[in-house]
């Protein structure tokens, strides 16, 4: 059997070549996409041909990441659950796409990845295996029995690293799961586990990458203009740039500045609770800034309208139905509704808020002599407001009166 491995170098996808290739005699070509783990590339050829892979390739996908995966997504405003920002889940798709492109270069029948049987990502990459490639078989270790008993959780596997020679960052003194990419990274598992222990005390700063302390930030604040043509941002400060690019501007500015961090017990697709905690320091400043712009530009209707859809669509993210029929229906009322989201955003960045100061854009439906409280001149005449609250007030009048209803 040949087999492409979707690889991190992490500890799941260490232990998972050395299994494959060494105890099952399979070959394994390891894949890496480059979504933007910065340092974690490092050596993950070496390392990957060590522990027993034929082959491997990294392929940089960070662009098209940025502006075919995440822009898209910020359009619509997704956010999981009131909280999470989808940084893991908006990764998935594309690295399993590129995944079965890979299985059609080498001609590999099969395609692994290293996701637990109890989390969400082993249905965002099925899922998407079977949207574009359902010819191929789909190997999950972590449902298989034979693999579970020899690691059961993940002391095992570090002892088996250990045994084998196999280098990880995960350890005894940090037994946490994470995930980076250009978007954010995640930290969950091991002693995260426990929804009262508390990541951000002195002793546990460490753990975070993107972001420094709300309380170790500058005490001056930094002031940011975000411009934005349909629904996505194109220049920072005036400076345009490639969404990976402003992306990356962004998680500097605000990590520096605190923003970003999340703790939370979210809803996992396969129906537990888990608890999570992430930094998007950057897509929290993008979203802020999006919606506030959505606020002068958009009508109100279509603005409700698309807002009641954005819980479906963050779910549809979140589950890994990227590639399902009603996401990509949603994706174009969602791109339709952005087409007079033009204009630019001046934000205020403190100790890990994120203030809105100014708004600005040729195609607002603002108007200052309507809304002010003084009299004017336009179409609307406060006269007019009676008889407006006296049709929406029928109803509530024959209710009182024919249901006897008291409140």
């Amino acid at each position: 059997m040949k087999i492409i491995l979707a690889y991190s170098g992490g500890l799941d996808t260490s232990v998972l070549v050395h299994w494959y290739a060494r105890e099952q005699n399979a070959e394994v070509i390891t894949y890496c996409a480059d979504v933007g783990q910065e340092e974690e590339l490092d050596g993950l050829e070496e390392k990957a041909l060590s522990t027993g892979a034929s082959a491997h390739r990294t392929l940089d996908l960070v662009d098209e990441f940025a502006a075919e995966f995440i822009y898209p997504m910020v359009r619509g405003n997704a956010v999981y659950e009131s909280q999470y920002l989808l940084g893991t889940s908006i990764a998935r798709p594309l690295i399993a796409k590129a995944q079965i492109e890979m299985a059609r270069q080498f001609e590999a029948n099969a395609v692994a990845h290293g996701a637990t049987g109890k989390g969400n990502d082993q249905c965002r990459f099925e899922l998407t295996f079977s949207a574009l490639a359902p010819d191929l078989q789909i190997l999950a270790p972590w449902r298989d029995a034979s693999f579970r008993e020899k690691f059961p959780g993940r002391k095992e596997m570090l002892e088996y690293c250990s045994e084998n020679d196999i280098e990880v960052e995960a350890s005894s003194s940090k037994p946490y799961s994470m995930d980076r990419n250009l978007w954010h990274i995640s930290y969950e598992a091991g002693i995260l586990e426990d929804p009262w222990f508390d990541p951000t005390t002195p002793e546990n700063r460490e753990m975070y990458k993107l972001s420094v302390d709300p309380e170790l930030a500058p005490d001056d604040p930094l002031y940011l203009e975000l411009t934005f043509e349909r629904g996505n941002c194109v220049a920072v400060d005036g400076r345009a740039g490639s969404p990976a690019e402003i992306i990356r501007r962004l998680n500097e500015v605000a990590g520096r500045h605190g923003i970003g961090r999340v703790d939370l017990v979210e809803n996992r697709f396969v129906g537990m609770k888990s608890r999570g905690v992430y930094e998007t320091p950057g897509g929290t400043i993008l979203l802020h800034a999006h919606r506030q712009l959505e606020t002068l530009t958009m009508d109100r209707d279509l603005m409700h309208l698309r807002d009641s859809l954005i819980p479906r669509y963050a779910e549809l993210i979140y589950y890994g139905f990227w590639y399902a029929p009603e996401r990509e229906a949603l994706q174009a009322f969602i791109d339709q509704s952005q087409s007079t989201v033009t204009g630019t955003v001046r934000l205020k960045l403190y100790k890990g808020n994120v203030i809105t100061v100014g708004r600005k854009s040729d195609l607002s439906l603002y108007d200052e002599g309507i809304a002010s409280m003084d009299d004017d001149e336009s179409d609307y005449q406060p006269e007019d407001a009676g008889g407006f609250i006296r049709l929406n007030a029928l109803r509530l009048k024959e209710r009182y009166r024919k249901q006897d209803y008291k409140g």
